[in-house]
């Protein structure tokens, strides 16, 4: 792509600097060529109404990523490891909050170190264009991340990076620069099924396909009803806020894993060993002191308590 004045920057360039933001990978991929069998896929699932109520996931723009950015050309996409190597307590009467909630808003960490790319990416020539999203834009993260190298999107939905595992928020950079692209990461999962066999209420419909309407993380954060399904609230486990049986049991994860290097990713101690009896009594003030700056303000106060009330109405379903 021509732009004007001169642009003396590269792909090395470009991953160099998000490295030193603090990225723990980075890949490029090129938007050349459409990704016609990601887009029949999406379609595919979205035809069985595995979305649930998640009514953003049939934006067309999902489908197409000119539709966000007319003249982008390349995706600079990023991951950054968020595992911590805390353990959750064993007991009926305790809470589980996934790992992802543990610290600080992953939004606000991811944010600005993407903000810090884009600004730094504008200013190595005039016309360059960037605009970025962590996870709150119509971009098919997980897609994008396996185009750009970074991993794969496992059985279980999850992007698993062989160094990492797939503990990782994943974030974008869409630019009009033409950047030379990674090679699109293979798929290894291999005929395990682990993640498969795991899960309490068989969301994975097969494999590398998820029914949100039967998986515990959906219902557990973006789920507004009052009550939760007759054939999802026997088998919460404890689960109040997401769910992480599939990665637990992941070998990727097992074998790989490592501490974030990521202080704010460091977990609340409240939010590893919380107690079901008290979240399901918690109260509007108690939950926006207990909350701040967290990823789990999506799930409301009165969401929480449902949960927490569910599983000590099923005996925690264990």
């Amino acid at each position: 792509m021509s732009l004007p004045g001169k642009v003396l920057i590269g792909s090395s360039q470009v991953k160099q600097k998000a490295l030193e933001l603090g990225f723990h990978k980075v890949g490029i991929a090129s938007v050349d060529e459409g990704d016609v069998a990601a887009s029949e896929r999406l379609q595919a699932w979205l035809a069985k109404g595995y979305q649930a109520d998640m009514d953003w996931m049939a934006n067309p723009k999902r489908g197409d990523i000119r539709l966000v950015m007319p003249e982008v050309q390349s995706v600079i996409c990023v991951a950054l490891n968020y595992y911590t190597p805390h353990a959750r307590p064993e007991g009926g009467k305790y809470a589980k909050i996934s790992r992802y909630g543990w610290g600080r808003d992953y939004h606000k960490v991811l944010h600005k170190k993407l903000k810090a790319l884009a600004n730094w990416l504008q200013e190595q020539g005039e016309g360059i264009q960037a605009r970025y999203y962590a996870d709150t834009g119509p971009i098919g993260d997980k897609v994008w991340a396996q185009r750009a190298g970074i991993g794969w999107v496992a059985k279980n939905g999850n992007v698993i990076a062989r160094s990492l595992g797939s503990w990782m928020f994943l974030g974008e950079v869409l630019t009009n620069l033409e950047l030379t692209p990674d090679r699109p990461h293979t798929e290894h999962c291999g005929t395990c099924t682990r993640c498969m066999d795991a899960c309490p209420t068989g969301a994975i419909a097969q494999p590398f396909v998820v029914d949100a309407n039967r998986c515990i993380a959906y219902h557990t954060i973006e789920n507004r009803a009052p009550e939760l399904p007759d054939a999802i609230a026997p088998h919460l486990q404890g689960w109040v806020a997401g769910c992480d049986i599939c990665q637990d049991v992941c070998p990727w994860n097992q074998r790989f894993a490592k501490e974030t290097d990521v202080a704010e990713f460091q977990p609340y101690p409240w939010n590893i060993a919380p107690e079901l009896a008290e979240l399901a009594e918690i109260s509007d003030d108690e939950w926006n002191r207990r909350f701040p700056a967290s990823a789990l303000r999506r799930i409301k106060p009165e969401m929480l308590r449902r949960n927490a009330r569910t599983n000590l109405e099923m005996g925690d379903g264990e």
